[in-house]
């Protein structure tokens, strides 16, 4: 991937993230997806996972991998507002971590980072995007059929032994979801 300016307008940027950005990064992931701050917005994991989201060195670690990148979006202020990972794999590219503010939800900044990951994936040469969502967060499943994305019928399992991924509540897997793009 090569670092450029994705989408910029008056209101935000996406960009590639740095490891000048990992600790915001590791603030806005586990704020939006775990605990009490999560709440605020309606892609929470806080009533399936407890622990964390991300670390540091992960968040590092997908910086700095051959193939993978984060975006970032930032507002005019420069607060980190959303992100999202993706990783090419053969000649598709995988989306985790759509993370957006919980403060933020609901003013397109999501549809946008989705709209910056297609436009990564044809520049990489990519045919689909495919992503993995837990079964059971309908909500958010229903968000991404709405923006084209379709339940493939596969299935993985949840990382339950691993404590790098949350702990969950109750038994946990994974749908995967995919678009063409090319």
């Amino acid at each position: 991937f090569q670092p450029c300016i994705i989408i910029s307008d008056l209101h935000f940027m996406i960009d590639h993230a740095t490891l000048a950005d990992v600790p915001r990064l590791n603030a806005l992931v586990n704020g939006a997806y775990r605990g009490d701050t999560s709440r605020m917005g309606w892609t929470t994991e806080a009533d399936l996972l407890d622990g964390i989201r991300i670390d540091e060195e992960r968040l590092a670690a997908m910086i700095t991998m051959e193939g993978s990148v984060i975006l970032k979006c930032t507002n005019e202020h420069d607060d980190l507002i959303g992100c999202v990972h993706l990783e090419r794999h053969g000649d598709q590219l995988y989306l985790g971590m759509l993370t957006v503010s919980p403060l933020q939800q609901g003013r397109g900044t999501g549809k946008q980072l989705l709209l910056a990951s297609e436009e990564e994936a044809r520049r990489a040469g990519c045919s689909a995007i495919y992503m993995t969502v837990i079964d059971g967060r309908t909500e958010l499943i229903n968000w991404y059929l709405r923006h084209g994305y379709i339940i493939t019928g596969e299935r993985k399992p949840f990382p339950s032994g691993d404590p790098r991924f949350g702990l969950p509540k109750k038994f946990l897997e994974f749908i995967v979801m995919e678009k063409k793009v090319g």
